[in-house]
């Protein structure tokens, strides 16, 4: 199994560090990164590809719910937890509009972090019971919807690193031989292909792939 990247986000270095000891005695995670505000955040997501974002929402400069909009919209695939020392109401709607897919209390147990962590990328949800009943009211109103939303349906543009790696699909590259091409990492491959089939809304890299071409996004060659 792969390591699950982790990139912690927090303007007190205390804590920050205190989460990096935690986390990286757990074989199964590696903290690829650390950030001290939002701009900072949106900057090392972009160059580390994090599997997971550990974000504090209260930091100077850009908070954790404007960085989480930034990162959201360009990196779909990435799982994104807020960290806070609250359990308001309000932060916690925001966190979740935001695209937060988890909000834990700063005060949780050590051990129940790394679960957290892990279980996130499992499609687990890292959240109380109560605060999963209070979104799921606030959201839904008691009613459930099966009929997804136009933003959820609309495709949302490629990077021009996207548009290299689809270009590198259609001439039947490996995650290896991608790698190797644009000089990354075969992780970092997988978090790219996992992000174009969100933005796209497609199941896989074929479809994905024949979808660019259809549309014009990547040349055949």
């Amino acid at each position: 199994m792969d390591l699950i990247r982790v990139l912690l986000v927090d303007d007190h270095i205390l804590f920050r560090k205190g989460l990096v000891n935690i986390l990286n005695e757990e074989s199964s995670i590696d903290v690829a990164g650390e950030a001290n505000n939002g701009e900072e955040a949106i900057e090392k997501a972009r160059e580390l590809m994090p599997d997971v974002i550990l974000m504090d929402i209260n930091m100077p400069k850009c908070n954790g719910l404007e960085a989480t909009r930034a990162i959201k919209s360009e990196m779909p695939y990435v799982k994104i937890v807020m960290l806070t020392v609250s359990d308001d109401d309000e932060k916690l709607f925001e966190s979740i509009k935001a695209g937060a897919q988890g909000y834990l209390l700063k005060n949780l147990e050590p051990e129940d972090l790394v679960v957290y962590v892990t279980g996130v990328m499992k499609g687990e949800t890292p959240i109380s019971g109560l605060m999963a009943t209070k979104i799921f009211e606030h959201f839904t109103g008691g009613q459930v919807s099966s009929e997804p939303s136009k933003v959820e349906r609309e495709k949302k543009p490629l990077t021009k690193r996207e548009i290299e790696v689809l270009q590198l699909v259609i001439k039947g590259a490996t995650n290896r031989d991608i790698a190797n091409d644009l000089h990354i990492s075969e992780n970092t491959v997988k978090n790219h292909l996992r992000n174009i089939m969100e933005k796209l809304h497609m199941q896989n890299r074929i479809q994905a792939a024949t979808y660019a071409l259809k549309e014009g996004l990547i040349r055949d060659v």
